[in-house]
């Protein structure tokens, strides 16, 4: 599907682009990612493949630094760079505003030759919402200044497609987890409490959310670079079921055989709470033929088998990491 094909990754180190990085040169891509800094310490998650990929470094915000693209001329673009963790966006609005809006207008306005370009979007531009599960077709009402910010790239990547018939497709990833995320999701924080038997606090947890596994998200994002009937298209990736937080918490407490004290209720609910959140996958079957793989629990073991390798790493002393930084 992607053999030899030149493709261009921004935010090539975050989470779910370092996964989409490691999938493409095993498709036989010629990647290139776009990050701030061409530095593999702060790339950590791409160590094992930094010299097998091309690295521009570059913000996005800056358009002079983006003609650096013009002369790789990529036939394929996956736009995943982005501030993206919704509570900290409250406190860094302007940040997430431009990040994920004027960056997109950034990008796009400095290359437009691609055959395919890819805006990676979020589940989180629904927002607020009356009914689930949630459709494409339904109006945004996004509740968060990463939201907002989101959302605004997406109307741009529309308006470019419109005026000039640009070959874009959107699509919206729903909640994600797997090796390499950040403590501060909350699976991954839930998981490494556990591993520690640390005391774990959380809501009531009756709110619902939807979790997929990094690599099914992975197999949605490669076929929309590739589907032609995918163009012009918004379209959700998503498992179509939903779990709640008190179900997920218990769940990973169990399969990691935790003594950590479980506090349901020990923190108030968020005032912009969404109550239940979970996607319609039709179009992804459809459009994309695409559905998941790997069953929610299955992804889980493997995540927390990833989780137990990194504590070991971080935490122990004899570990080579840990004797690196002396």
């Amino acid at each position: 599907m992607f053999k030899n094909k030149r493709v261009l990754i921004t935010g090539g180190s975050g989470f779910i682009a370092s996964h989409l990085t490691k999938r493409l040169l095993l498709e036989g891509a010629d990647v290139t990612i776009i990050t701030k800094y061409n530095s593999v310490f702060e790339n950590i998650r791409l160590s094992s493949i930094w010299d097998d990929i091309r690295v521009i470094e570059a913000d996005l915000r800056n358009i002079d630094s983006l003609q650096q693209i013009k002369g790789l001329k990529p036939e394929i673009v996956y736009h995943m760079s982005a501030y993206n963790h919704v509570g900290d966006s409250f406190l860094h609005i302007s940040e997430a505003l431009t990040c994920n809006s004027n960056a997109t207008a950034n990008l796009l306005g400095a290359y437009k030759e691609f055959e395919r370009f890819v805006y990676i979007s979020t589940s989180e531009v629904y927002g607020y919402q009356t009914s689930v599960p949630f459709i494409e077709s339904m109006t945004p009402f996004p509740i968060s200044p990463y939201a907002v910010g989101k959302y605004c790239g997406e109307l741009y990547s529309q308006m470019m497609r419109h005026v000039y018939y640009l070959p874009i497709v959107i699509v919206r990833p729903f909640n994600t987890f797997g090796p390499y995320q950040s403590p501060k999701a909350v699976i991954g924080e839930i998981m490494i409490k556990c591993l520690e038997g640390k005391e774990i606090k959380a809501t009531v947890g009756i709110q619902t959310r939807e979790f997929n596994y990094v690599e099914n998200i992975i197999d949605g994002l490669l076929l929309a670079g590739i589907r032609e009937n995918a163009v012009g298209e918004i379209i959700n990736i998503c498992a179509g079921c939903e779990i709640s937080i008190k179900e997920l918490i218990t769940l990973i407490h169990k399969l990691t055989e935790s003594t950590s004290e479980l506090k349901f209720g020990a923190i108030p609910y968020r005032p912009t709470e969404i109550w239940r959140m979970y996607g319609d996958n039709t179009k992804s079957k459809e459009i994309l033929g695409w559905q998941p793989l790997l069953p929610f629990e299955e992804g889980l073991r493997e995540s927390i088998e990833w989780y137990k390798g990194f504590i070991k790493v971080y935490k122990d002393k004899k570990s080579e990491f840990y004797l690196l930084n002396r």
